[in-house]
């Protein structure tokens, strides 16, 4: 039985995430903003055959509560052998360019806060000697585009964080897990046109769960989006900077 503790998990993909895991019989802590919403998925994954779930309600831009929350994770769970986060905005990149305290805003509810708990999430794993520390990136990491700049830039904050942490803990037995999905289909992207690239959460939630057993350093997902970015990594700047991407 694993036990899993989930922030942001009121997301589509940590939804189905937790839906999976809730069918193999594991306990699951829920962390979000939203304890209504939270308690639904609560009743769901219970009758999905989860053997514990509960929620602990918390804005993860409170980072002062991080430590506290933790810590009653961890003792109501006895330990955690995976945290998954996957909290997050989707900002409006013209509206962060004319605002900056608004794009501060952004950056520290996708890249701040997440580092902060990564950070927590740490020195509590390496202490209990094992785990999966499982945070949701995004291909926007990879390289800054036009389109989605300040997003871009607080994963690409997430994933050299991430890289950094999991090789200090690579001999404690702790793996450090980047998820880089592409294109999803969410409540966050419903007003975007779909096509071919889009995966639907249910598709990315199964490859997260298969890339945790085989702790895997790091996911795209659905795959093919490693060869998509390395493609676009690849650009030389002067082609780049002229493409609308």
């Amino acid at each position: 039985m694993k036990k899993i503790l989930i922030v942001g998990a009121a997301s589509a993909i940590a939804e189905h995430y937790a839906r999976l895991e809730a069918g193999d019989g594991g306990a699951l802590c829920l962390v979000g903003r939203s304890p209504g919403r939270l308690q639904v998925i609560v009743d769901d994954l219970r009758v999905r055959g989860a053997s514990d779930v509960f929620v602990l309600p918390m804005d993860v831009n409170e980072i002062e509560r991080h430590a506290g929350m933790l810590d009653e994770a961890w003792a109501r769970l006895g330990g955690v052998d995976v945290m998954l986060l996957a909290h997050g905005t989707l900002p409006d990149n013209v509206a962060c360019a004319k605002d900056p305290a608004l794009a501060l805003r952004e950056f520290a509810t996708n890249g701040s806060s997440t580092i902060a708990l990564m950070g927590a999430a740490a020195v509590r794993l390496e202490a209990q000697g094992g785990g999966t520390l499982a945070v949701v990136s995004s291909v926007a990491g990879d390289r800054g585009r036009a389109s989605n700049y300040l997003y871009g830039s607080a994963k690409a904050a997430v994933t050299t964080y991430a890289s950094g942490l999991r090789q200090r803990l690579h001999s404690s037995g702790v793996n450090v897990l980047t998820i880089k999905p592409g294109f999803v289909d969410t409540p966050m992207t419903r007003d975007f046109r779909k096509g071919l690239l889009w995966a639907s959460p249910q598709a990315v939630a199964r490859g997260i769960v298969r890339a945790i057993d085989r702790r895997r350093s790091v996911a795209y997902l659905p795959w093919f989006w490693w060869w998509i970015m390395l493609v676009i990594r690849n650009i030389p700047e002067p082609v780049f900077r002229r493409l609308r991407l």
